[in-house]
């Protein structure tokens, strides 16, 4: 879905991305790579395989918009647990695919705990806010004097009901007046932190579609 942010065109995608094309930008957040690595560390039984179906999702993004640059909100390692060998080999060989992008991590909450990704995947790291055109990058959905603020850590969801009494519970994006937060990219990630506030805006992700709700 096409809307504007902050009078900047963006494209909203069912992959649970944001892109911004006259930056050639895709932003996500909340990656939390190895998490399910970490559960299993922690002898959680969890399936394996989370990570390199996020990673095929966010080949997909890349190629079908052609960005230049992607900018994750936070979170892009789970714990310093999730740092598997098995979980970094796969990231490294999804890095060498898609090395021509230029990859920066705002730090957020899991990032000080896990630590930075390892220096031969190129990731540039920066703290809170990161400028890009009319936005305020970021981890924290907090307003910002430098510009509209996106972010991610609250992982939204939105409960629709149908007159069946049928109900779920999906992923989407929310737009405030001066924040706006992105779902997490993960698919093995929570939500629902997230307090709604009559003047937003929300998308809902259902399958391959973004609705507006």
């Amino acid at each position: 879905m096409n809307i504007t942010v902050a009078g900047e065109p963006v494209a909203l995608l069912s992959q649970r991305a944001l892109f911004v094309p006259s930056l050639r930008t895709v932003l996500v957040a909340d990656m939390h790579w190895g998490k399910a690595a970490a559960f299993r560390a922690a002898h959680i039984p969890i399936p394996s395989g989370t990570t390199a179906n996020d990673l095929a999702r966010l080949s997909d993004v890349l190629r079908g918009t052609q960005a230049q640059h992607l900018i994750v909100l936070g979170d892009l390692l789970h714990a310093r647990a999730g740092r598997h060998t098995a979980v970094l080999l796969s990231i490294a060989a999804w890095r060498a695919e898609h090395a021509h992008i230029r990859i920066q991590l705002v730090r957020g909450n899991h990032d000080t705990h896990a630590g930075d990704p390892p220096e031969e995947l190129d990731i540039s790291c920066v703290n809170a806010p990161f400028v890009l055109g009319p936005f305020a990058c970021a981890h924290y959905p907090e307003p910002s004097t430098l510009g509209y603020a996106l972010a991610g850590h609250l992982h939204p969801h939105v409960s629709l009901s149908g007159r069946g009494r049928q109900s779920m519970r999906l992923p989407c994006f929310v737009f405030g007046e001066r924040v706006g937060v992105l779902p997490a990219f993960s698919s093995f990630t929570g939500g629902g932190m997230y307090v709604q506030t009559p003047s937003d805006r929300i998308f809902a992700i259902a399958d391959d579609q973004v609705i507006a709700v």
